[in-house]
């Protein structure tokens, strides 16, 4: 983790003081349990076996930690951070949107899982994501590995938060949004133009050569972005919250290597 990362991370964690009657053991720099987190993200090693010549404290220090800044809002806020200033840089485009989704196993079970389709009925759970047109990611929902895609389709426009970086309005709703047939139904049609988008949606029964696969390859490459962590390849939080947090955590960093790049 670079040192432009951690600049905008710091102000956004909790503060935690001290009880000076019963102050007890210092607490662990937040910077190196952070480094911590990202390296059970990068590698997808379980938090018991997180190295500790590391020096990023416990595996359970960093899960804790994790579970309390995602309480926070930490990775949420971080996200529409980097979000606002790729759209100061003018690097997002807004003009179009697509929406996707990619199931994985759940190893352990718990909320947001379901019997999968695609898995001879094992547990599961669904990454649901929403790109721009240059596929930075807007926001991702986890649904059990039974979910439909086109149930998300409208939960996914409103979970867009309004990205600022400019003067005027914040940005919220995309022009256009593409999706493949598995989103395919005039109701959300119907749903997603109340939102003033136009709907691009694959229809069943066509042959394949309609076009749309130009505007919706990128959300398929942010996703294999997102699974491109190796913790985000197979779930094994038991909790929806703590794997939510991985995703959320995810979304930022690609965010961020967008920015940083355009920066350089």
């Amino acid at each position: 983790m670079d040192d432009g990362l951690w600049t905008r991370i710091e102000p956004l964690l909790p503060v935690v003081p001290r009880n000076p009657r019963r102050p007890g053991r210092k607490r662990l720099d937040s910077r190196r349990v952070l480094y911590g987190i990202l390296f059970v993200l990068y590698t997808g090693i379980r938090w018991e076996y997180l190295p500790q010549e590391l020096g990023f404290g416990s595996g359970m220090t960093c899960w804790r930690r994790l579970r309390d800044w995602n309480e926070a809002g930490v990775w949420q806020h971080l996200h529409e951070l980097l979000l606002s200033e790729l759209r100061a840089a003018d690097l997002l485009d807004f003009s179009r949107a697509a929406v996707d989704s990619s199931h994985i196993r759940a190893m352990k079970g718990g909320p947001a899982t379901g019997p999968s389709p695609v898995d001879r009925g094992k547990a599961g759970s669904k990454h649901h994501l929403i790109v721009e047109a240059h596929g930075i990611p807007l926001a991702a929902i986890i649904t059990g590995g039974n979910a439909g895609d086109v149930t998300q389709l409208i939960p996914l426009i409103q979970a867009v938060p309004p990205i600022r970086g400019k003067c005027g309005q914040p940005l919220r709703r995309p022009k256009h949004l593409y999706a493949d047939r598995g989103y395919d139904h005039e109701v959300h049609r119907d749903k997603v133009r109340r939102f003033q988008i136009t709907p691009h949606l694959a229809r069943r029964g066509t042959g394949h050569g309609s076009g749309l696969g130009v505007y919706r390859w990128v959300v398929e490459g942010a996703i294999a972005l997102l699974h491109w962590f190796r913790r985000l390849r197979i779930r094994w939080e038991i909790r929806d919250d703590i794997h939510h947090a991985f995703v959320t955590l995810g979304c930022a960093v690609i965010c961020w290597r967008r920015l940083r790049t355009a920066l350089c």
